[in-house]
């Protein structure tokens, strides 16, 4: 009972975390899009999400250190939370140069919500259950990818996106009690720091996932700076594109639903999860209307939500237990740095055209699935 009261808790204080997340990429999009175009706009989404790629490794071998791993997630939720209020209150008042600055402070803080909350997991179920509790958690972050991108474009377009930026701020917030209260770490251990990234580059199946998953993230990056332009073209606003990733998450959702219940093999499904990915981001660069539009977006979701849970499921199969949060968070770290990459990329395509944008967002995710197989040399390895 108190194993499911525990994981419960958790999956609350995850999701409310991570929708704070999806939430605030959006909003500082629409925040730099707004008043300074797309350049602007993508250059502090950049710089929002860049550092993290420094912020993992420390933040994982932190937590694999502390007696109270759940006490170092809420001071970087709540660090997060006062970056998001300071960029919000100077942008547009001082130089651009400092709210990056901020941006790229903040960004330090990010894998406190992605991989330093998925590491606590093994410690929350039975071992039997861990496969289920994966995908649940992957699951947290499609509900989030389905509120908060639709919340940042309702809030932007009604309010502005000053208010987005607040409202991601307070989920970020409402996730602090929950993170606090996670069991100790009982079996804490002293990696060295970047140790992880050893054990990523050394691990076949690591090395596979997560080289595959980060050359997919780099076109991922490119069509989330793509989507609102798309939609203030075919749509009408760009707030409304935003709205496009609503459709995502939920065939994302819908395909974590169906991959719960099925038993796969997670190596594989990374691969072709990308193929989905690629071929609904070339779709949605070609659609000549709305609703086809919507149909790209959702096969892309249909490849979004299990490359992450495959993600997931990997690496809670191949990371030593001494080092499970270095690992994650440093792997989320690698991602979320191909992400800042794609951002950057996409600014100067995208001001172009967006279709230019997510034709180069495709082309990456074939790069990656062709790529996959390369990672590895021997299969067996990696069961």
């Amino acid at each position: 009972m108190t194993s499911r009261y525990r994981f419960a808790a958790y999956l609350i204080g995850a999701t409310a975390a991570r929708t704070g997340d999806e939430l605030s990429g959006p909003a500082v999009l629409l925040l730099g899009v707004g008043a300074s175009g797309a350049v602007a706009g993508s250059t502090l989404l950049a710089g929002l999400t860049v550092a993290a790629a420094v912020g993992g490794p420390v933040l994982g071998a932190l937590l694999d250190r502390s007696p109270t791993p759940g006490r170092i997630l809420a001071v970087g939720l709540i660090g997060y939370a006062a970056g998001l209020a300071a960029i919000t209150a100077l942008f547009g008042t001082v130089p651009f140069a400092l709210v990056m600055g901020i941006a790229v402070a903040s960004g330090l803080l990010a894998p406190a919500i992605g991989g330093g909350w998925t590491a606590q997991v093994p410690a929350l179920v039975p071992a039997q259950k861990l496969g289920r509790a994966s995908t649940l958690d992957a699951m947290t972050f499609t509900a989030a990818a389905l509120v908060g991108p639709g919340l940042a474009g309702v809030l932007a377009t009604a309010a502005g996106a000053p208010v987005a930026m607040v409202a991601a701020g307070a989920l970020a917030l409402l996730a602090v009690p929950f993170a606090w209260r996670l069991p100790r770490n009982s079996e804490r251990q002293r990696p060295r720091f970047f140790a992880a990234a050893t054990v990523l580059v050394r691990n076949p199946a690591l090395r596979q996932s997560t080289a595959t998953s980060t050359l997919s993230c780099v076109g991922i990056g490119m069509a989330f700076v793509c989507y609102p332009l798309i939609g203030e073209q075919r749509l009408g606003s760009a707030g409304y594109g935003t709205l496009l990733l609503v459709g995502l998450s939920v065939a994302s959702l819908l395909a974590n639903a169906v991959l719960s219940r099925r038993s796969y093999s997670p190596d594989r499904a990374v691969q072709l999860s990308t193929v989905a990915i690629g071929i609904g981001l070339a779709g949605a660069a070609v659609a000549p209307n709305a609703p086809l539009l919507v149909i790209a977006v959702a096969l892309t979701g249909i490849g979004e939500g299990p490359q992450l849970a495959s993600l997931f499921a990997v690496r809670h199969r191949e990371a030593p237990p001494e080092m499970r949060a270095q690992v994650f968070t440093t792997a989320a770290s690698v991602k979320i740095a191909g992400i800042a990459l794609g951002n950057a990329v996409a600014g100067p395509l995208a001001a172009c055209s967006p279709a230019v944008g997510l034709v180069a967002a495709a082309g990456m995710q074939v790069v990656a699935a062709v790529a996959h197989p390369l990672w590895t040399v021997r299969k067996q390895l990696v069961h």
